[in-house]
């Protein structure tokens, strides 16, 4: 959700995360009162209080219940499935943050599961009171009320915002502070249990933001993120060429990873336009084209139908992978890498253009020896390799993996510089009425940028990782007419760049940072 924008800092029962959680030894009201009050001296604030008995903790009760009602601070937090595991090795931003598993390591601890539960609660507001009182301290709740609570959870900001985990510290047996990022805002939360396991304080204190200030300070959070990293900061003019205000190795083609679904909506825009396909047009799900990872028409029953505009928006909402490979079969593999020579200047790179499947086959089954055999043949013999071979392996044959592999060899490529033309040629599109769908295609996931609607009317996002790669690109027009488009890539060979939420989070701040410096 949204924060406030306040600067008071409530305390609070209640918020969890389904992947994480810290466990500390239990420790007595008394000591919880007293760790927790001496972690939030000079806050301003009551800080978090174990609140086990109404008698001892009232003064902080009753500031509690104002703060609720008031609703500055609290949050939930939907990050349910890590969006893409074994198969999950394509993703983007908005599926990892909405759905992805930062790499916190929460003990499962009394303290941590409450943490646990907090961080998934989100989705659920509001909550009934028998699941309330299953997770807070009678003697809280005697002070602050099922009502106000639900009533500050969901005041934070619209329904559905992840809460994301981005770290943790002093982590004891009945206590602990975690770094969560909530829609846009951050907070330092310091929980705190009773001998029951049950939450006895909460406290959420706003945390400090990191978006930068000037192109000088844009460079220098860059190269936190990656060791390899490219961006490109450009206004897009009336005739839709990017002209680059700030830049860092624009024009290097790097691994995308679901970034190149962009290069398929294309083409899928393009068979519109040439009326070789409607968006309302059925396609059908089979098993052959299921694909594991990221989205949900995996899950889908076989012969189900699906409109091609809703399968387009299932593609790059949620990164869909088997909408991905649905719609490049639906216009061809010549099509789409077409679409890419249209727009980019490594397109040879992409020659053949993989599946999502063929992808994950190469990488995850009998790996590196069919990778091998697959990189020492030349575009055409690859291309025959794959329909011969690569594409008779099964999903079931696949293996997850959790470092890098191959990703510039075997992946999709092109540059900051290529997703600039990208982005303009899709907003070329969609100025055609009947490729307006483009639009709704591409904002109806903002992948969790801090973007205020009336200054920022328009925002198009789409993101992706594997291990080694985190991409993120941009389109947005502000209030004035004015177009800008924002691309990050980042790579690294010998670990994986998303390692935690929170450089997805530092690579959101640097695209906000340098939104605010162009607009």
């Amino acid at each position: 959700m949204t924060a406030t924008g306040r600067t008071t800092s409530p305390e609070i029962p209640g918020h969890q995360h389904p992947t994480k959680g810290a466990e500390m030894r239990p420790k007595t009201s008394q000591e919880v009162r007293r760790g927790v009050r001496d972690k939030t001296a000079g806050s301003g604030g009551p800080g978090v209080r174990a609140m086990r008995r109404a008698t001892a903790a009232r003064a902080g009760a009753v500031a509690a219940a104002s703060f609720l009602v008031t609703a500055v601070a609290v949050t939930v937090l939907s990050v349910a499935p890590a969006p893409v595991g074994a198969v999950a090795r394509v993703t983007t931003l908005s599926a990892a943050t909405a759905a992805g598993a930062p790499a916190v390591k929460v003990p499962s601890t009394p303290v941590g599961k409450q943490l646990d539960w907090l961080l998934g609660i989100g989705p659920r507001l509001p909550l009934s009171t028998k699941e309330i009182s299953a997770h807070f301290d009678a003697a809280l709740l005697a002070q602050v009320s099922p009502a106000a609570l639900n009533q500050a959870l969901e005041s934070l900001g619209p329904p559905g915002s992840a809460t994301i985990l981005l770290g943790l510290s002093k982590v004891e047996t009945s206590s602990l502070v975690a770094l969560v990022q909530i829609g846009p805002s951050r907070y330092s939360v310091q929980l705190g249990v009773d001998g029951a396991g049950l939450i006895a304080g909460l406290f959420f204190k706003p945390a400090a933001s990191s978006v930068p200030h000037s192109w000088s300070e844009v460079d220098k959070q860059l190269t936190t993120i990656a060791p390899e990293v490219s961006f490109l900061a450009a206004k897009v003019g009336s005739d839709g060429t990017c002209s680059p205000l700030h830049s860092v190795l624009a024009g290097t083609p790097r691994p995308l990873g679901s970034m190149f679904k962009l290069f398929i909506l294309g083409a899928i825009a393009n068979a519109v336009h040439d009326h070789r396909i409607s968006w309302s047009q059925k396609v059908t799900i089979t098993a052959a084209v299921k694909v594991g990872g990221s989205g949900t028409l995996q899950n889908s029953p076989d012969g189900t139908e699906l409109a091609v505009e809703q399968v387009a928006i299932k593609m790059i909402s949620v990164s869909d992978n088997t909408a991905a490979d649905m719609l490049l079969k639906l216009v061809g593999r010549v099509a789409v890498e077409d679409q890419v020579r249209a727009w980019s200047s490594h397109a040879s790179l992409d020659v053949p253009f993989l599946t999502v499947n063929e992808m994950f086959a190469l990488k995850y089954h009998d790996f590196p020896t069919m990778a091998n055999h697959y990189l020492s043949l030349n575009a055409s013999q690859r291309a025959s390799y794959l329909a011969t071979t690569v594409d008779k392996v099964p999903a079931s044959a696949e293996q997850s993996a959790s470092m890098p592999r191959d990703i510039n060899s075997i992946e999709w490529f092109a540059s900051a510089d290529d997703l600039c033309r990208a982005f303009t040629g899709l907003a070329k599109l969609q100025a055609e009425p009947a490729l307006s769908a483009i639009g709704t295609v591409l904002s109806t996931n903002n992948g969790g940028i801090a973007l205020g609607a009336s200054t920022w009317p328009r925002v198009w996002f789409k993101g992706g990782s594997e291990p080694g790669v985190l991409s993120l690109g941009y389109l947005a027009r502000d209030s004035r007419g004015q177009t800008f488009v924002v691309v990050v890539l980042t790579e690294d060979t010998s670990k994986p760049v998303q390692e935690s939420a929170a450089v997805e989070i530092q690579a959101l701040d640097v695209i906000s940072g340098a939104l605010g410096l162009m607009g």
